[in-house]
């Protein structure tokens, strides 16, 4: 068993660990915000703080590999870095209000995310060109089923995103239930959105990494949404369960 094996089935545990743990403890940010997980910090800061790591790190691992210009790890790079570049740098400036975010969420987030950038560049760049992985990549029908899930769970995220951003007028501090698009299905349209999109590019890398990144942001997402829907439930009562939607997958959960 390689490093980068160990490296996998230890991510896929800690995965386990935070699933259980956040189920019984809210990660205390944006709608959930609270302070015990360390001093405020800015929504826009804070998501830049988070997010870019992994987008520099995936893009120093690509620069310095060997595979920079095969056309196989770059479409995979370029669809990883689709979703990085807009979470990293316009997502945080399409943020309204002073909303804030514990750095302890930030600082949880900025490890994860260069493990993550480890994980899918270290077997992209690093791992996979080494058993000719590549070889006649753009005839394998899983690269474009893939990659159509991940611009589908895309679009979702982005649409979902701009749904939450529009509940408010100026200067308004009050709940609303979100609605439209696939929050006629699930409480936390948006989550849905980005594990769709991680599970696109399981598919499209075709790959382990892939798959215990997908595992982790449902890990992540999963008990968010449940504890989302939880408050949902008690702020607005039956105006919300009446919509009868899920948390996070359609139909399902």
């Amino acid at each position: 068993m390689s490093l980068f094996d160990i490296f996998l089935i230890v991510m896929a545990v800690l995965a386990l660990f935070v699933f259980i743990a956040l189920y019984f403890f809210e990660a205390g940010y944006g709608y959930l915000f609270n302070p015990k997980f360390g001093f405020p910090v800015p929504n826009r800061i804070g998501w830049v703080l988070m997010e870019s790591p992994v987008f520099i790190a995936m893009t120093v691992l690509w620069a310095l590999s060997d595979q920079t210009w095969e056309p196989a790890p770059l479409a995979l790079f370029l669809i990883f870095q689709t979703h990085y570049f807009q979470r990293s740098f316009i997502f945080p400036m399409l943020i309204r209000g002073n909303s804030k975010m514990p750095f302890g969420i930030v600082a949880m987030g900025m490890v994860f995310n260069t493990l993550n950038a480890l994980m899918q560049g270290g077997w992209i760049f690093y791992i996979a060109p080494q058993t000719n992985y590549y070889a006649d990549w753009f005839s394998k029908p899983y690269f474009y089923i893939g990659a159509a899930v991940f611009l589908f769970g895309f679009v979702v995220n982005l649409q979902s995103d701009a749904i939450i951003r529009n509940l408010r007028k100026p200067g308004d501090t009050k709940h609303y239930i979100p609605r439209g698009g696939m929050f006629r299905y699930v409480s936390s349209a948006n989550y849905f959105g980005e594990f769709t999109e991680w599970v696109g590019f399981a598919i499209a890398s075709w790959s382990w990494s892939g798959v215990v990144f997908a595992w982790w942001t449902f890990a992540n997402l999963a008990p968010r949404a449940n504890s989302l829907y939880k408050r949902y439930e008690k702020e607005f009562g039956e105006e919300f369960t009446s919509l009868k939607r899920k948390r996070i997958i359609p139909f399902i959960y």
